[in-house]
């Protein structure tokens, strides 16, 4: 019976390998570049995408190169003797994170490898994933930019006033966003118009309702979704790759999309200030301490959605935000801060890479919650407005010594993770 079982086992494995093989070059490239596209699309790394589309050509038995930026992708494809070549340049925007259109465009790279589809049906499935609509409906991700925005000020330990108004006013973010989907002039505008509309908003709160909203808090939690926190480490990470010119640039696109948060906000607030004038800021009770594991969990939830996460994968995104949390805050507690951010990312990329080979998908899908959990974009945002306005809306002491060194004991964790525990797949 065992032998049976290899033999068929096998038979299936060389049929795949012939599959593969009677495939022409130009299907072979076609789904490369296609696929390689969709992935850029999604928000994978340069460093990984790279890697992972030269495993898929060596098992296509071509050989490649392959050079991703933020902005450019460039295919160079040729079979062993270079009897045919084909180079593909293109100009694209930079990806957004769908974590779900990622796990099953990985699904279908994998049935392909083990030969369960042609070249032509994997094709044909990319297709379809590239058409297919969201899991999520527009009232669900209207409720999870209100859960995010609302958990973000429950983590800050701030005052319930303040994450009620957080998510209400999060709402209002997520309507603007609709209504970039219809108007381009809206997209180019849309990350200082979000951050003045959200400004003006919490201004007439504190104004008209409640005196003792903190209102910069508010507007960074109402945001927070915008905050590169995230592309700021994903380009240090690319950086220390030795992948340069992506990593540079995703860092200067992060950082310039800072500066247009903090300037809406900044002028958002002035204009607040004019139409409902300034009122006393009365300082409220802070929540319990114990709310922060509560903003972990809702957090994570919200995330799911936001970044459209398949809901098998949801159990494993809300442990890699605990565990990031825990390790980090333990770990902090007998050393350094930017030490115990070094703990929670080097337990986080572990987690994911378990993640990576028990489930056979990619580990970003997982690292992204546990990395969001850490990374310091608040900081950043923060600090410039210590920097231009000369005070600070939460304690923070050092922020700006702090930021760097939180910035580098992420990157630093996950290497050192990918050592301990290397991932199945490059992916």
């Amino acid at each position: 019976m065992c032998s049976d079982f290899w033999a068929w086992s096998l038979t299936t494995q060389l049929l795949g390998i012939a599959q593969l093989n009677s495939a022409t070059f130009t299907q072979k490239r076609k789904f490369i570049v296609k696929l390689g596209k969709m992935l850029h699309q999604y928000g994978t790394p340069a460093f990984r995408l790279e890697a992972h589309l030269m495993e898929v050509a060596t098992h296509l038995g071509l050989k490649s190169s392959f050079v991703m930026s933020p902005t450019s992708v460039t295919f160079v494809i040729w079979t062993d003797g270079h009897e045919e070549e084909y180079t593909h340049v293109a100009r694209v925007e930079p990806g957004d994170h769908d974590l779900g259109s990622l796990a099953n465009t990985d699904d279908v790279v994998n049935r392909m490898l083990a030969g369960e589809l042609t070249v032509t049906e994997a094709d044909e499935c990319l297709d379809k994933i590239q058409t297919a609509e969201s899991p999520y409906s527009r009232w669900q991700m209207a409720l999870a930019f209100a859960v995010s925005g609302g958990a973000f000020a429950m983590l800050m330990g701030t005052s319930w006033s303040d994450v009620i108004w957080s998510g209400i006013i999060s709402i209002l973010v997520y309507l603007f966003i609709l209504w970039s989907e219809h108007s381009k002039r809206v997209t180019h505008m849309l990350e200082p118009m979000v951050a003045i509309a959200s400004a003006i908003a919490a201004c007439a709160v504190s104004a008209y309702i409640d005196p003792q909203l903190n209102i910069r808090l508010v507007v960074l939690s109402a945001i927070i979704v915008f905050i590169p926190g995230l592309a700021l480490a994903l380009g240090f990470a690319e950086l220390s790759a030795r992948h340069l010119v992506s990593g540079t640039a995703r860092v200067m696109d992060a950082f310039m999309l800072l500066f247009k948060l903090y300037f809406g906000a900044f002028l958002g607030i002035s204009i607040g200030f004019y139409l409902f004038g300034q009122t006393d800021f009365v300082q409220p009770d802070p929540i319990p301490k114990w709310t922060a594991w509560l903003a972990i969990l809702l957090l994570c939830l919200s995330l799911v959605v936001i970044f459209k996460t398949k809901l098998k994968h949801t159990p494993w995104c809300i442990t890699s935000g605990f565990i990031a949390y825990a390790v980090s805050v333990s770990a902090a507690i007998y050393f350094d801060y930017a030490l115990g951010t070094f703990a929670g990312a080097f337990a986080v990329g572990i987690f994911s890479n378990i993640f990576n080979r028990v489930e056979n998908a990619p580990a970003s899908i997982v690292t992204m919650k546990g990395l969001i959990v850490l990374v310091p974009g608040s900081k950043t945002y923060i600090g410039l407005n210590s920097l231009i306005e000369g005070q600070s809306f939460v304690m923070a002491d050092h922020i700006g010594q702090q930021t760097f060194l939180i910035f580098m004991s992420l990157v630093a964790g996950l290497i050192f993770a990918n050592v301990a525990l290397p991932p199945k797949k490059s992916l």
